[in-house]
């Protein structure tokens, strides 16, 4: 998911740790592989494991910046071929 800011970078950090929470709690439930803000800090990336996009978009719709439409996120898929995540396996906790 790549996120474009839709307000002014003061009002998204505003509600960044709430972000970040939520960001901690899809990588509690094995649902995000890792997250990061782009440079310029304009939206940010989260690389969510799931099966389908409709997967993704349940679960960013659950993210602070979009509920307080501080972001928009774009669905890309990807399936890693080479480097530090070729050959990547899904966790999930028990």
């Amino acid at each position: 998911m790549i996120s474009t800011y839709q307000k002014p970078l003061a009002e998204v950090d505003a509600a960044r740790a709430d972000h970040l929470a939520y960001l901690a709690d899809l990588e509690a439930g094995g649902y995000s592989v890792t997250a990061g803000r782009i440079d310029p800090p304009t939206g940010g990336i989260i690389l969510l494991d799931v099966d389908t996009e409709a997967e993704a978009q349940e679960l960013i719709a659950k993210d602070p910046y979009v509920q307080r439409g501080l972001a928009t996120y774009t669905a890309t898929g990807w399936h890693p071929a080479r480097g530090a995540l070729a050959g990547y396996q899904r966790v999930r906790p028990a």
